[in-house]
């Protein structure tokens, strides 16, 4: 088996911290990087990118690597111009996925948004409803 490049450990952690804060979060291994869940849907997924692999990755965020991405349910905001222009990228897999390229500028208030608005969508209602 190949090994491939890990996130590194402040990006899971500072991740972690927000998305564990949503009601009946969860995280675990994915088939590569780290995701989180609610009861069994995806809302969150972050991994490296690096030399082409993972390659609808590579493809997706338009890098060879080595970058590190985060993947997101977006809803209809996927329209919005912010959307289209680094650091976001758009995956083919979902309608409603975005992607972001992590690196020293992300703005993590923003990164917060986002993953609550990801949440937001996938969560049952009520317990959507707990989330600002």
């Amino acid at each position: 088996m190949t090994a491939h490049a890990a996130v590194p450990i402040a990006i899971v952690t500072r991740l972690r911290a927000i998305c564990l804060e949503l009601p009946e979060a969860y995280e675990e291994r994915a088939w590569v990087g780290t995701r989180w869940m609610i009861r069994k849907k995806n809302f969150a997924h972050v991994l490296v990118i690096d030399s082409g692999w993972p390659p609808a990755y590579a493809r997706a965020a338009k890098s060879e690597g080595p970058l590190t991405v985060l993947t997101f349910r977006s809803g209809a905001r996927l329209e919005a111009s912010r959307f289209s222009k680094a650091p976001f990228f758009k995956p083919v897999w979902w309608p409603d996925i975005a992607g972001l390229a992590i690196d020293a500028q992300t703005d993590w208030d923003e990164v917060a948004d986002l993953l609550a608005g990801s949440y937001r969508l996938l969560a049952p209602k009520k317990l959507a409803a707990q989330v600002e």
